[in-house]
């Protein structure tokens, strides 16, 4: 059962009437983000003051920085993920560079598979958007959790194809302490 209302919520999440809300609360393209106003949550400011240093590493551009921060941050906070674990993820898997492409065919910052967007998506969508990418990454994480009861380090593994290994949960999870905790 926790499987079939993990679906649900990620069929609710990318319906048109879903994203449309969520738009509207949301920046609508990573594009527009850089004319948005700051967030107005105190708790989100105070962890992209102490984020920003830390992706520079990874991105060279502040303002660059801001936009990536505030998006993951939304999209993280809205499937109930830690925004630092999305950032230790988006680092393992795509190393931050939103045009990404891996061997097997994975697309953008969090190397979403093609096949998503049949299954939750519109055929409209463009996995390299890092708008786009954020969202379907943030949702199958938390559904993939939801599956697993919690478990992080299964919930990766399911996330990367590798469920029973730990290779790349354990992967992941340095990244989450060194860089992003």
């Amino acid at each position: 059962m926790p499987r079939l209302a993990a679906w649900l919520a990620i069929g609710w999440l990318f319906s048109p009437v879903a994203l449309a809300s969520a738009e509207q609360a949301l920046v609508p393209t990573f594009e527009a983000a850089s004319q948005a106003t700051s967030p107005a949550n105190s708790q989100q400011q105070r962890w992209q003051r102490k984020m920003s240093p830390r992706l520079a590493r990874f991105v060279s551009s502040a303002d660059l920085h801001a936009l990536i921060l505030q998006r993951v941050y939304q999209e993280a906070s809205l499937a109930g993920l830690p925004p630092s674990l999305v950032l230790a993820l988006i680092e393992v898997e795509s190393a931050f560079k939103a045009d990404a492409v891996s061997s097997a065919g994975a697309v953008g910052l969090m190397q979403i598979m093609p096949f998503w967007i049949e299954e939750l998506g519109l055929a409209a969508d463009n996995l390299k958007d890092p708008a786009r990418n954020l969202r379907y990454g943030c949702t199958i994480l938390a559904h993939y959790l939801a599956v697993e009861n919690g478990d992080f380090t299964r919930a990766l593994a399911r996330y990367n194809g590798s469920l029973g290994k730990t290779w790349y949960p354990e992967r992941v999870m340095r990244a989450w302490q060194r860089n992003w905790r």
